[in-house]
């Protein structure tokens, strides 16, 4: 019964985090770009609402990046970055922001909005911090230059431009895209309805290679994040329940703790695997996160050597032993769930993570509590039960005739 709440919840969270990516937050930000829109979309003359220099789109790569967001760029020689941006729009807010780690705090932003009244708006914000007052209006690390930015709308479409110059040419650079559906109030922007994280390589522009798709972080981080929840949050902590409570069920409990535990660590290693290929790729230095996410990887290693290492329950160290599985194993779950409720919130995870990860954790402690009572129960009961007095070995007894 325990194992099949489990495995319920498990999948319950996994539907909730795919229905997430798949849920239509408004019909226009609807599913992707196919091939026949985006040369459409990539062959608009901005001409005719844009100014100049973004109106001259012959040497402006055009690339789809998420959703319905459309990225044109080009970097001339002296490392002058135009960057026209378009989505579909409706109310409320669109931006893009440019980040040295892939998170959005600490990253610099343009965006743009067209008021209830028809009027264009278009500012840099500097993300100090999470919480809405620490998003800062006209502050910002971006080296605009003295061409003014641009937001138009045509047809559908939001248009945001804008120009910057850097030191040396722009490569590989973290980018954020993220939308809010309400109107900023007095440049105060309203909480993101959804974002995304990708690296985006800006030197296509100079090998004239407009081929290359960025390489989605966002979903790596996701993965990273399914990865980590079924491994540390959902198997692991199972096979130590089956450890705890069924040993009465010998040699079942055994097996189904070993297969359990095994396959939870596998899944956990994948998603240290792909964390460790979002530090590389975006350089995410969150010292914390990664550092419990290693200590717990060491202490799982050392369980798996320790079940190589069993001695016989005779053996005179098996108490020992035991003490150090069993604590060792509880510090890794412990640290483990910490480390999920960690990476949920520096990586801005939506309402849907959180929800999906605490009814996970409440279901798992609230089984813990249940089974916890039922082994003392028992224990009382056998403690109570009246012992059977044995017979001593020089006992006579008459021959049944």
């Amino acid at each position: 019964m325990a194992n099949w709440v489990y495995w319920v919840s498990g999948f319950f969270l996994v539907f909730l985090i795919l229905e997430a990516e798949a849920e239509d937050y408004n019909a226009g930000f609807n599913g992707g770009i196919d091939a026949e829109d985006q040369a459409e979309l990539c062959n608009t003359d901005l001409s005719t609402f844009l100014p100049p220099p973004y109106s001259n789109i012959s040497h402006f790569m055009c690339k789809p990046i998420w959703n319905t967001f459309v990225l044109r760029y080009s970097q001339s020689e002296d490392h002058v970055l135009n960057i026209i941006l378009s989505a579909v729009y409706t109310t409320g807010w669109v931006g893009m922001g440019f980040s040295r780690d892939g998170m959005m705090v600490g990253s610099s932003a343009m965006v743009g909005w067209v008021t209830k009244k028809g009027q264009s708006r278009i500012k840099q914000y500097y993300l100090q911090g999470s919480r809405k007052s620490q998003v800062i209006a006209e502050k910002g690390e971006l080296p605009l230059t003295g061409i003014p930015p641009s937001v138009a709308l045509h047809g559908p479409r939001i248009y945001l431009a804008f120009q910057m110059k850097f030191e040396n040419g722009l490569a590989q650079q973290p980018l954020i895209f993220a939308f809010g559906f309400s109107y900023p109030n007095h440049l105060h922007l309203s909480h993101h309805d959804d974002k995304t994280t990708i690296g985006f390589d800006f030197s296509a522009v100079f090998t004239g290679s407009a081929t290359a798709a960025p390489s989605d972080l966002g979903q790596m981080k996701k993965n990273h994040g399914i990865l980590g929840i079924m491994g540390w949050g959902l198997l692991l902590p199972v096979g130590a329940i089956v450890a705890r409570y069924f040993r009465h069920k010998d040699p079942i409990w055994y097996y189904l703790h070993s297969i359990i535990q095994f396959v939870g660590f596998v899944l956990g290693l994948a998603g240290v695997v792909l964390g460790q290929q979002l530090y590389n790729k975006i350089g995410a230095h969150f010292h914390t996160h990664r550092g419990i996410g290693i200590f717990v990887l060491v202490l799982s290693i050392l369980q798996i050597l320790a079940f190589f290492l069993r001695p016989n329950n005779e053996a005179k160290v098996r108490r020992y032993w035991n003490w150090y599985h069993h604590w060792f194993g509880r510090l890794a779950l412990f640290f483990g769930a910490v480390n999920i409720v960690l990476g949920i919130q520096i990586g801005g995870a939506g309402n849907d993570w959180k929800i999906g990860y605490g009814f996970l954790l409440g279901i798992v402690l609230l089984s813990v509590i249940v089974l916890e009572v039922l082994r003392y129960m028992r224990r009382q009961e056998e403690k109570s039960m009246p012992s059977i007095p044995t017979i001593p070995s020089d006992f006579q007894m008459n021959p049944v005739q």
